[in-house]
């Protein structure tokens, strides 16, 4: 259940009976073509739809991540790991004090992998909370079903073009040949914009939305399983 349709008393009442809860990571960063929140669109609408019928609240998802490398790009917004880590530290000391103990991190941006480390830090101050990273893009089952769809899912390419990031003006066809990406890496900002131009790191724009609908599913199951299994 969204917390949007919740009051402190609903959260009180739930927190008697249960201890889960979830919350979505994901940033505000050029996604070429696509929306510049996809990572958040997607972390909290995954998030959404596999708590709902176990009534599992879900927070908003934190809509600012760690991206340096596109920050050259206009509307992307990035905050330093330091930052990140003590907003996100932050955050879980708010949820335990609700009463929160099983908190399922949803994580939408790779960038936003110190997040696991933080986690585990802050379960050695917690040892009666578990906290859990799951970035659901890269999960078994929903990785195998996108690499069944296309060998080459990467950043702002068809993988990430669901119906609910997609922007008028969108192609809809076509393809961008893939970009070094380990040469990308070692960039500064301005030089990785000039390398990616459009800001997509190549491969096909979009898949057909039955393809898309098909790993949305599996990606829904699998993190939904994982609320389950707590």
């Amino acid at each position: 259940m969204r917390i949007a349709e919740m009051d402190w008393q609903a959260v009180e009442d739930w927190t008697r009976h249960d201890d889960r809860a979830a919350l979505p990571l994901g940033s505000t960063e050029q996604h070429s073509a696509l929306s510049l929140l996809t990572d958040a669109i997607l972390a909290e609408r995954v998030a959404i739809e596999a708590a709902e019928p176990l009534g599992v609240p879900v927070f908003p998802a934190l809509p600012y991540g760690i991206t340096p490398a596109f920050s050259a790009f206009p509307g992307s917004v990035t905050l330093r790991v330091e930052t990140y880590c003590a907003v996100l530290r932050d955050m879980l000391d708010s949820l335990k004090r609700c009463g929160f103990r099983r908190i399922l991190l949803v994580n939408g941006h790779a960038g936003n992998a110190p997040a696991g480390q933080l986690a585990q830090e802050w379960l050695m101050d917690n040892p009666d909370c578990r906290v859990r990273l799951h970035d659901w893009w890269q999960a078994p089952r929903t990785r195998a079903q996108a690499l069944a769809t296309d060998a080459r899912p990467s950043h702002a390419n068809w993988s990430e073009n669901f119906p609910w990031t997609r922007l008028p003006g969108t192609p809809a066809e076509g393809e961008k040949p893939m970009v070094d990406v380990a040469q990308l890496r070692i960039l500064p900002p301005f030089e990785a914009r000039n390398l990616l131009e459009d800001g997509s790191f190549g491969g096909a724009f979009q898949r057909r939305d039955a393809e898309m609908a098909a790993i949305w599913q599996v990606a829904v199951e699998e993190t939904r399983a994982l609320l389950e299994a707590w």
